[in-house]
């Protein structure tokens, strides 16, 4: 035997397919669950962060407000006892004055509003690249197991196939090829075999597509 073309294998024993198959999908969950928290808790704590700013915010507006409204009950008692006093430019002053100050705080809540939404629209952005990101991982991460899979099959099959021939001997193996059918049935079962073929290094056969149970026939 020169040549061997594997175009796929299994496991024979049904336990072993089934752990091996087990491991494959735990492991995937384990790397799945694992980037899923890990998303999870960055997309949380970046909320959470945004939450915190958005409540600080609004505190510090509410004191602007505050201090807006008492400067303009400061003003309008100012202009009440300007008018008392019949001053009426004083009076108009004031309310200018007062009107100032209402534009200032609808513009400072404005300016707010706005940081707060660009803050939460930066948190959910962030949340759905985290996402994607994990969702990829797993993907990469399935389709690496899928490789390792066929890998290891691979080469359990091929060590497997090897160490039948090796322990068949070519004398073995030329006897087969000499006997007749009913020798050959014998010999095979006693060998643990099903059925085989022989061929030259210029003839190459592909062993996992040779029909189950069949007996080839010596080619030189």
């Amino acid at each position: 035997i020169t040549n061997i073309d594997i175009q796929s294998v299994e496991p024979v024993d049904q336990r072993t397919r089934d752990a091996l198959q087990k491991s494959v999908q735990l492991a995937i969950e384990i790397t799945t669950k694992s980037q899923e928290a890990t998303a999870r808790h960055e997309a949380e704590r970046r909320e959470q962060e945004a939450k915190g700013r958005l409540e600080r915010q609004k505190i510090n507006d509410e004191a602007e407000a505050e201090k807006a409204k008492k400067s303009l009950l400061e003003l309008q008692a100012q202009s009440a006892t300007v008018e008392a006093s019949g001053q009426a430019t004083a009076e108009a002053r004031a309310r200018a004055a007062a009107a100032a100050i209402e534009g200032e705080a609808a513009v400072k809540q404005a300016q707010l509003q706005a940081e707060a939404s660009k803050i939460k629209g930066e948190a959910e952005l962030e949340e759905t690249k985290q996402k994607q990101g994990a969702e990829i991982d797993h993907q990469k991460a399935l389709n690496e197991l899928e490789v390792s899979k066929a890998k290891e099959l691979s080469r359990i099959e091929a060590k497997k196939f090897k160490d039948v021939v090796t322990a068949i001997g070519p004398n073995t193996i030329k006897t087969i090829a000499q006997a007749g059918p009913e020798m050959q049935a014998k010999l095979l079962q006693g060998l643990g075999l099903k059925g085989f073929l022989i061929t030259d290094g210029n003839s190459p056969i592909n062993l996992f597509n040779t029909a189950g149970g069949l007996v080839g026939n010596a080619t030189r």
